[in-house]
């Protein structure tokens, strides 16, 4: 499939009542030969008017999270694991997440990056195991198939809790620097 296939295909997707409730889809952004791939749960508010997943309150924290670390928005790719917003931003339903993992593993099979980085618990309890523990497993590394794949704090979780955001930004750190290792093949 091609991207063009794929995002057309997830635009007039019916699988769910989400979809007759968006306003855009919320496919993806970025890089699609990104070595970072960024993975969060459901697009919000201002992802669904704007069709950009992070735009809103939380995306602009999460933004000078990359900044701070010289991170180019533009090289990443970032995605969610839902295309539509639930309503009232809800925690999206196990269903819904299943019936919208197959566009999610389609972009990382045509993006191929070397690191994903799960954004919040929701995502990491989908890719990386069901009783994913976010306070007690942030910035552990986890390796699943051809991925290095690690999770995070959700921006929208450090707004509510901003006691947390050195943890985020000592993962993003490290983040950084085994992706660099990578690159470098170390």
């Amino acid at each position: 499939m091609t991207w063009e296939e794929l995002e057309n295909s997830c635009k007039s997707c019916d699988k769910c009542p989400l979809g007759k409730t968006k306003t855009n889809t919320v496919f993806g952004v970025g890089n699609k030969n990104a070595s970072l791939m960024f993975v969060g749960e459901a697009p919000g508010e201002s992802e669904d008017k704007s069709g950009i997943p992070f735009v809103g309150r939380a995306g602009k924290l999460f933004d000078k999270y990359l900044l701070a670390l010289g991170i180019d928005r533009n090289e990443v790719y970032i995605a969610n694991i839902l295309k539509c917003r639930p309503p009232n931003n809800r925690d999206p339903l196990p269903e819904e997440q299943d019936m919208c993992m197959s566009y999610l593993r389609e972009q990382v099979r045509l993006i191929k990056p070397k690191m994903i980085v799960c954004l919040g618990r929701i995502s990491a309890m989908k890719l990386i195991k069901p009783d994913f523990k976010i306070t007690k497993e942030h910035g552990i590394f986890f390796k699943k198939g051809a991925f290095e794949i690690v999770a995070v704090y959700h921006p929208s979780l450090l707004l509510r809790d901003p006691s947390k955001r050195e943890e985020m930004f000592t993962d993003m750190k490290v983040i950084k620097q085994k992706l660099e290792g990578m690159k470098n093949g170390n």
